[in-house]
């Protein structure tokens, strides 16, 4: 493998993680070490840091928050109606 994506991967090791798991990509990029892009692209889908999976996770987290904030407005309802 040519050194600069030897020296690439060092300094980014979740490339290198992902490229451990997926052996394929060593042959790729020795052949044609021109496909780096496709190499980042497809890792950050598979660590879902795309913009779509980034903003699902935004609104999951969001819709968590909210469904936690009505179960403590209700228990805290029930908790005014059983003091009086």
């Amino acid at each position: 493998m040519r050194m600069e994506i030897q020296q690439l991967l060092n300094e980014k090791p979740e490339l290198r993680d992902f490229i451990r798991q997926n052996p394929f990509w060593y042959r790729r990029l020795t052949r044609n070490p021109n496909q780096i892009p496709q190499l980042e692209k497809e890792a950050n889908y598979f660590y879902g840091k795309t913009w779509p999976q980034r903003v699902e996770k935004m609104q999951n987290n969001l819709g968590l928050a909210m469904m936690m904030i009505e179960m403590f407005k209700m228990g805290k309802t029930t908790v005014d109606q059983a003091i009086q």
